[in-house]
């Protein structure tokens, strides 16, 4: 999951003017026992950079002081984000390393690599909480002769082929969201991946492709200055910095409802003081109003759960998706 560099620094800009990078997160974390007494990392599998990096990096502004006395990102990518969740894996149940993983990669994966994958999110790990949630967004330029979700849907039945869509890559899952509407509405969709949001928005915006299905931060802003026009939202209801734009299930297709989320886990066997001590310091982090607030400039929402609904949540996210990702025909290259 993954912005530019660009949207990184803007994301952190809106974050220090929120102060969730100053010191006064710090000071107040300081002031609480931490629950380990040396260095804790936060491994995520994808370049500094993009979105799965800066929330990463405001968690751990946070998590300093209250979890361990420091508190780093460690960037490992590869093998599309699998190489750090492997590295988690094996590493000591001792609190000191940490996931934090877009949910596809516990829910999709699976269905997607089913002979190669080397980790199990409920055997390998133990889940401690969701630490954010963002939902997808449905866009065509403003010149597009759809002006709604409905009359999207009209407009694609009566061109003479498979109309094409973008998305961040294949396999994610907005490339899945799209494949599922298309089978709901009995449309002819054709997938085009591209290497991330920005890309997808870009070939939007410069005529290439007719619709994407992104992150719908991705999009908000280009949709707010007239560039684009988001349709619809995956969310379970309207986002309050979008108020006018629908949902999927408003609008009729409730099986389109769909949010990722980043999730924080631990390698299996971590001892249930640290597993506890961990889930309060970010419980006590998404709870500040500063991180809400800018986690809500980038489209993002705060929502924790224990460990043990969590650990439930994934596995029902696991099953939905498989039929969806067995009847798109999708085989990625392993």
């Amino acid at each position: 999951m993954g912005t530019d560099k660009a949207g990184r620094r803007a994301a952190l800009a809106a974050l220090s003017g929120a102060g969730l990078l100053g010191g006064r997160g710090r000071a107040a974390a300081q002031q609480q026992q931490p629950v380990l007494d040396r260095l804790a990392r936060i491994v995520i599998g994808f370049p500094p950079g993009g979105s799965s990096d800066t929330v990463a990096r405001i968690y751990a502004e946070r998590l300093r002081g209250a979890y361990a006395p420091q508190v780093v990102v460690e960037n490992r990518a590869g093998a599309t984000g699998r190489l750090a969740l492997e590295a988690v894996k094996a590493a000591r149940p001792d609190g000191t390393t940490l996931a934090q993983t877009p949910a596809s990669m516990l829910t999709v994966y699976p269905h997607l690599y089913p002979r190669t994958l080397r980790y199990d999110a409920l055997t390998d790990f133990v889940p401690i909480t969701p630490v954010c949630f963002f939902p997808f967004a449905l866009a065509v330029r403003t010149d597009h002769p759809a002006k709604t979700f409905p009359e999207f849907a009209e407009w694609a039945r009566r061109q003479g082929g498979a109309v094409p869509f973008a998305s961040p890559a294949a396999g994610a899952v907005p490339h899945f969201v799209g494949v599922q509407m298309a089978r709901l509405l009995g449309l002819r969709l054709t997938h085009v991946p591209y290497r991330g949001g920005g890309p997808a928005v870009q070939a939007l915006l410069g005529g290439e492709i007719p619709m994407v299905l992104v992150v719908a931060g991705e999009i908000s802003e280009f949709h707010r200055s007239g560039q684009a026009r988001i349709l619809a939202v995956s969310s379970p209801e309207r986002m309050p910095r979008l108020p006018e734009v629908p949902t999927f299930a408003e609008l009729g297709q409730p099986d389109l409802t769909a949010e990722e989320w980043f999730g924080v886990l631990l390698p299996a066997g971590a001892p249930a003081p640290i597993v506890d001590g961990l889930h309060r310091a970010i419980a006590a982090a998404a709870a500040t109003p500063e991180l809400q607030e800018g986690l809500a400039r980038l489209e993002y929402r705060t929502a924790m759960m224990s460990p043990g609904d969590f650990a439930e949540s994934i596995r029902a996210e696991r099953e939905r998706w498989r039929p969806i990702v067995a009847e798109s025909g999708f085989k990625p290259e392993e």
